[in-house]
């Protein structure tokens, strides 16, 4: 199956004054059964109970629920893309990624696989 990583602020939350992304019910119902499901964010590093924590703040408790049960953790220290297996089939969603990120992703050719 691909994996999919996901970001929180400004994908499945807005980036600016902070709330559901338009949407967001139905497209976790569609990520979680169509792949892999992984979190990227600054709020998930080892551990998926802070970025749940802070989601269920905005979204409905059965999509919450849903993230639970369906988004595995990753852990990096600097950099997004140290969690990423790049040797993989993969999609990453996120609204700024840095440039050295972009760059790392550049230089394996795999900036296709970066969804904004």
């Amino acid at each position: 199956m691909i994996k999919l990583y996901l970001d929180i602020d400004g994908v499945l939350l807005t980036a600016k004054h902070t709330q559901a992304a338009v949407g967001v019910d139905a497209f976790v119902d569609f990520v979680t059964s169509q792949f892999d499901c992984y979190w990227l964010t600054t709020h998930c590093k080892g551990d998926s109970a802070t970025a749940l924590r802070y989601v269920a703040q905005f979204l409905e408790p059965t999509t919450v629920e849903k993230l639970r049960k369906a988004v595995q953790p990753t852990n990096w220290d600097t950099l997004k893309t140290e969690a990423i297996d790049m040797r993989s089939a993969f999609y990453w969603l996120d609204d700024r990624p840095l440039p050295v990120e972009v760059a790392q992703l550049r230089a394996r050719g795999v900036q296709s696989r970066l969804l904004l």
